[in-house]
């Protein structure tokens, strides 16, 4: 690498461009010395977009076979074995979002658990309905209720056999079946897939949860989402899962059924939806005596393209079901593979959808289930005996003829599960129905209760998330700035820069690594390709072209002044377009958010460069973070390693002063200001434009109309960063470095109340190390744009490069 940058940067010394008045850059010829020609292309972003998608596929494609790495399996006994693998299901409960009671909790969660132990299951009458929903020969059907989570319950239904007792269940319905439904109180689940009422009437006490449903919140308008995606969009940037979420619920009816029936066994058993968060619950909770998961086991290769719900931060670096079931092992575990109805998760019918950009239909489309190929199940299923080497692995797969799929519940599946917790029972179902005695019940009002709990947990979660974001970082590093005085006295900084500048190192590599996610990658040469673009009287364009991984490319526009003397170096300013923009509306497109501010920049003898950025084409991009997603990378995986090359590049140019290299961006590239010159210390300043607050609650509230949570843009949330790093916290990395941040009053992107308050934090912090002058905020009376006065004068300052003299 260092060789090439050295002959590259030589042969472009070695053959200037020479005019008659000696200056090397007034007359530069159509391709940039040094470098080779760059086919033009139409849209040169979307192309970048494209091998991107491939990049990261070949990643997914990988990662099975890449998995061994997190493993460590001791196969030498059954306690042997279970300590091996604890450490990948801390892991794993820690990307589905799941609280680990075991761990200390921090100010008012612990207290708050003490008030309201996760072990009592209440029994409730609704609307003054009974308390004994229905009762038969063979059982009595109750409502109930139970705590989970502080201001979180679990609801559903308790059968009491009449007869003794054989084992506890719980049983798992899909999301858009009811507890009612699955114990056949209501119609809409055939007789013999009603697997909760064949387990009741044979013995076995069953505790039926309600799942949040995939119904609709926003019927008919460009932001539907269902319950499922509402809570997984705003708990899903706190760190915390709709499954998470459901997973604790089962394991709280665990809690109980182990509290009052100590000795009893206890399984659990689910169906579609269901069957994932019974099969995660086992993988979790060793007290789950024996599982059966019918409708879920198969393949995730492809889980990117299951309804958004479903992601999970790096699942597939680590986990696939085959994994999740080792976690299980060496309990047992019987798959059904059964027919799951298609689920179709979009947010407009196809057909009506607009079209962006004459490009990139606008679908809203984000995912599908439906019945897995029986042969990819067993091959799946397969695998397990493979990683804990056991061939007699309890359970087995239940499967039809050809391996064709069965309808769920069925007996041969329960019989083989059952047994694992009573041995020698048999399942007959009779043909005796209860009778709902409720009259006033409604499922609906049930279902939006249990939602609007777990929005207000996160909601909760987020009010919290400044002290929970101080705990983590600030107050580790600075123990002192937890204990601010209140002292009238004139105060004069006391805290030293370098201490922190080291001591942060460590959290700008998990920021980088665990919240954003990094290439791990060897960057290839820059291999840099540029074609003549612009040549005016004060500079020449180039639209330049880079490698950095096999298909992912670098691109962007270099503006070069044409006064610039042989041998001079001089600043760059890194110039960053928004979302589903492009270089040239910050050059010579009369767009009024830009006010051809690079071109500007150019004008007053900096060297400008102008990245495109991989935001292109609406909802091409957004698939591009639904599949990093899962492999833990997220949009700026990919534009951090884009920007490591470009500076890379940039440092080896003769006229450029790597050490005077500064970053403006607008929009979706004021995100960009936060996020790379965080992790890239290359960038020696950073100037955020109408995108700097309080960036959690513009992700997570869920009453701010502007906010992510009431848009169509379901990629935003990222995982966990909402208790780790916001705003805030992302400057603290960039500190000392200058910073600096724009803001129109008039910008819809946040409120200015919400930027004075975040910048607050960042002018404090500066100042008490004596550094206030590093950084600055202009407000001024406009919209989203920038407006170039403030900014300007900070990058003459801070860049230490003269004003332009006037005329």
């Amino acid at each position: 690498m260092l060789v090439f940058i050295s002959v590259c940067a030589d042969a472009f010394q070695a053959k200037p461009a020479q005019t008659p008045g000696g200056l090397p850059y007034q007359n530069l010829p159509d391709v940039f010395p040094g470098t080779k020609p760059l086919t033009p292309e139409e849209d040169r972003s979307i192309k970048i977009l494209e091998g991107a998608h491939r990049f990261i596929e070949e990643k997914i494609g990988a990662a099975p076979s890449q998995r061994s790495q997190y493993w460590n399996r001791d196969l030498s006994s059954k306690e042997a074995y279970e300590r091996s693998v604890e450490p990948n299901r801390k892991r794993f409960m820690k990307i589905i979002g799941l609280e680990d009671k075991g761990e200390p909790l921090h100010s008012f969660k612990q207290v708050l658990k003490e008030m309201h132990p996760t072990t009592s299951m209440e029994k409730i009458a609704v609307d003054n309905d009974p308390i004994i929903v229905a009762e038969t020969s063979r059982y009595r059907v109750y409502q109930i209720r139970w705590p989970v989570l502080n201001r979180i319950y679990g609801e559903g239904l308790l059968i009491e056999p009449k007869k003794p007792v054989v084992g506890n269940i719980i049983a798992v319905p899909d999301a858009d079946q009811t507890p009612e439904q699955l114990m056949g109180l209501t119609e809409g689940i055939d007789a013999e897939s009603q697997f909760a009422r064949r387990l009741a009437e044979n013995g076995f006490r069953v505790v039926i949860p309600v799942l949040i449903s995939r119904e609709l919140l926003f019927p008919g308008t460009l932001n539907q989402q269902t319950h499922r995606e509402w809570i997984y969009r705003q708990a899903f940037h706190m760190g915390r899962h709709i499954i998470g979420y459901e997973v604790q619920k089962i394991i709280s009816a665990v809690d109980w059924f182990k509290q009052f029936y100590p000795d009893a066994s206890v399984g659990a058993v689910g169906y579609h939806e269901g069957g994932l968060l019974a099969f995660y619950a086992a993988a979790v909770d060793k007290r789950i005596d024996a599982t059966l998961v019918s409708g879920y086991f198969s393949s995730r290769q492809k889980i990117w393209d299951e309804p958004i719900y479903r992601n999970v931060w790096n699942l597939l670096s680590e986990f696939g079901d085959a994994e999740i079931a080792s976690l299980i092992a060496p309990r047992p575990l019987i798959i059904e593979h059964s027919t799951v109805p298609e689920v179709i998760d979009q947010a407009i019918k196809p057909g009506n959808a607009p079209v962006m950009n004459g490009q990139w239909p606008l679908t809203g489309y984000k995912g599908t289930l439906k019945t897995p190929d029986g042969r990819t199940v067993e091959s799946e299923y397969t695998k397990i005996a493979s990683l804990t080497k056991a061939r007699g692995f309890p359970g087995g797969l239940v499967t039809g003829a050809k391996t064709s799929p069965l309808q769920f519940g069925s007996r041969n599946a329960l019989e083989k599960f059952s047994g694992f917790l009573h041995t020698g029972i048999r399942l007959p179902l009779s043909g005796e129905l209860p009778e709902d005695q409720r009259k006033t019940f409604d499922p609906a009002e049930r279902q939006l209760r249990q939602v609007k709990e777990l929005e207000d947990h996160v909601q909760w979660l987020l009010h919290d998330s400044d002290y929970e974001r101080n705990r983590f970082f600030l107050y580790r590093i600075m123990p002192e700035f937890e204990n601010r005085s209140w002292s009238t006295k004139p105060h004069h900084p006391s805290h030293r820069p370098d201490k922190f500048i080291e001591e942060a190192k460590q959290y700008r590599k998990v920021f980088h690594d665990e919240i954003i996610g990094s290439f791990e990658d060897i960057m290839l040469p820059p291999d840099p390709k540029t074609r003549k673009l612009y040549d005016n009287d004060k500079w020449t364009g180039y639209e330049v072209q880079l490698d950095v991984y096999p298909d992912l490319a670098a691109a962007g526009i270099i503006l070069i002044p044409k006064d610039l003397q042989p041998g001079e170096k001089r600043p760059v300013v890194v110039c960053q377009h928004g979302r589903d923009g492009f270089p040239q509306r910050l050059i010579d497109l009369d767009y009024t958010a830009y006010n051809k501010t690079a071109a500007k920049l150019a004008d007053r003898g900096f060297i400008v460069y102008a990245p495109y950025n991989p935001y292109r084409g609406e909802d091409k991009y957004r698939w591009l973070v639904r599949k990093a997603t899962n492999v833990g990378k997220s949009m700026f995986s990919f534009i951090i390693s884009q920007h490591d090359q470009t500076l890379r590049w940039l440092g080896t140019l003769p006229f450029v002063d790597k050490d005077r290299i500064a970053f403006y961006g607008l929009s979706f590239g004021g995100e960009t200001a936060m996020r790379v010159p965080s992790v890239l210390e290359g960038y020696n300043l950073s100037i955020c434009s109408g995108d700097f607050g309080d960036y959690s609650r513009k992700v997570v509230d869920t009453h701010f109309i502007r906010g992510f949570m009431n848009s169509m843009e379901w990629e935003i949330p990222v995982f966990n960063m909402g208790s780790t790093f916001s705003h805030a916290e992302m400057a603290y990395l960039i500190f000392p470095r200058p910073f600096m941040v724009e803001r129109g009053h008039d910008d819809l992107v946040q409120q200015t109340e919400w930027v004075a308050y975040e910048f607050g934090k960042v002018k404090y912090f500066y100042d008490q190390f004596g550094l206030g002058d590093k950084t600055e905020i202009e407000y001024f009376n406009g919209g989203h744009s920038m407006r170039g006065e403030g900014t300007f004068e900070f990058l003459h300052k801070h860049l230490n490069w003269p004003y332009p003299q006037p005329k």
